[in-house]
């Protein structure tokens, strides 16, 4: 299995990106610790993984987050994997049209939630190793109607070089997952499901969207030893709609 005994921290675990990382993990041999704002469905997936636990944390919360990392780390030894795949909050309208607190509000979330996590983790991974996984970059293209979800996108990817940058020398890997959208992962009243998902998948080379199930295969791929090579860059599982340059 491809991460056999290694200790994966999912933050986000309760929703369905951070849902499906958990679950590829768990089924590549790693012992999960899932962490979100809401118990009922962090213990719901935890019952299903093998060995699984599951915490309420607060990925805003600077004390929260180092606490849970560090009674981790006390139980399991150390840290391999952590995945933050928490919503950022966006409120997607033309710029002209929202407030600066909702254009700011994804921005800081994201920002602030990567950066605590990520920290955190960092300070518990072995000698060597650790992977530190990023879900939402995308690329240099944009579109319209947006607010602040791109820029707080394109400050993450900053983020991600940055935290590469500082701990490759301890072994430290830092990767991004690039989607162009995941139709299964669209919360119930998201707009008419059928015309989003046919959106979607028109806009992509392979003329499909990509699934939870891809989300989780490349998670599982980047968190383990045969990406050992790979830092500092974007896993682009966009089907086609985004271009790399």
């Amino acid at each position: 299995m491809l991460l056999d005994n290694k200790i994966a921290v999912v933050y986000g675990a309760g929703g369905s990106i951070g849902g499906a990382a958990a679950r590829a993990f768990a089924r590549e041999g790693a012992r999960v610790f899932l962490a979100g704002r809401t118990r009922d469905k962090l213990d719901a997936l935890a019952a299903t993984l093998p060995g699984a636990e599951a915490a309420q944390v607060d990925a805003l919360d600077e004390a929260a987050v180092d606490a849970f990392t560090g009674s981790v780390a006390e139980r399991a030894g150390r840290i391999d994997v952590s995945f933050n795949a928490i919503g950022i909050q966006d409120v997607q309208r033309p710029l002209g049209k929202i407030s600066a607190a909702e254009f700011l509000r994804p921005i800081e979330v994201a920002t602030r939630t990567q950066f605590l996590t990520a920290r955190a983790a960092v300070r518990h991974m072995p000698t060597g190793g650790g992977v530190i996984l990023m879900f939402g970059g995308g690329g240099p293209q944009t579109q319209p109607g947006l607010g602040g979800l791109k820029v707080a996108l394109d400050a993450m990817e900053s983020m991600r070089r940055q935290f590469a940058c500082e701990y490759g020398p301890a072994g430290v890997r830092v990767l991004t997952l690039v989607t162009g959208g995941i139709p299964e992962s669209l919360p119930d009243g998201f707009g008419p499901r059928d015309e989003i998902t046919a959106a979607i998948a028109e806009a992509t080379l392979l003329k499909r969207a990509a699934t939870l199930a891809d989300v989780g295969n490349v998670a599982a791929f980047a968190a383990s030893h045969l990406a050992a090579a790979m830092t500092s860059a974007t896993l682009n599982i966009s089907c086609g709609t985004i271009v790399d340059h």
